[in-house]
């Protein structure tokens, strides 16, 4: 089995985080989903050469020192591989944001209002332990056929 190493990310403005409405890749498991930023591993990359690279893929903006917030197991996710996903903010980042991300519509989720978008379930449970700056954790959530199950975590103060 091959597993997946991913990176979310979660640029940060203070009141709102920059989150991407999925409605423009086809056969996308996240289709009319709202998901962070971010994406798989390439050849090399560390975690924070992955998520900064994605993140200006996304977004056309420069993050600047992201913070890892913790790592989150998806086992089975996809039907066939476990991924490992690593959990970043961005609050520090500059330049000019791209009206033309090729995955979907970029847009700012006030912190508040976030339990009111669409999301996969287990989403709403990790992205309020970031609202509420909780320590850094590491998590397993459970899915099938797409249904959330369960979690465990573990927060490492």
């Amino acid at each position: 089995m091959n597993n997946i190493l991913a990176t979310m990310c979660y640029v940060d403005n203070g009141e709102s985080f920059l989150m991407l409405k999925r409605t423009k890749k086809e056969n996308d498991i996240h289709e009319g989903l709202t998901i962070s930023v971010g994406g798989k591993f390439e050849a090399g990359e560390s975690p924070e050469d992955c998520v900064i690279r994605e993140v200006k893929e996304e977004t056309n903006l420069d993050i600047i020192k992201p913070r890892l917030r913790g790592i989150i197991t998806f086992p089975n996710f996809d039907g066939q591989k476990d991924w490992y996903t690593y959990v970043y903010t961005a609050p520090n980042f500059k330049g000019t944001l791209t009206d033309d991300c090729n995955e979907g519509d970029l847009i700012w989720v006030k912190k508040s209002e976030i339990q009111n978008i669409k999301t996969w379930e287990g989403d709403y449970i990790f992205l309020d332990w970031l609202v509420q700056n909780k320590p850094f954790f590491s998590a397993k959530f459970n899915y099938k056929n797409n249904k959330f199950i369960d979690y465990e975590v573990t927060f490492y103060e």
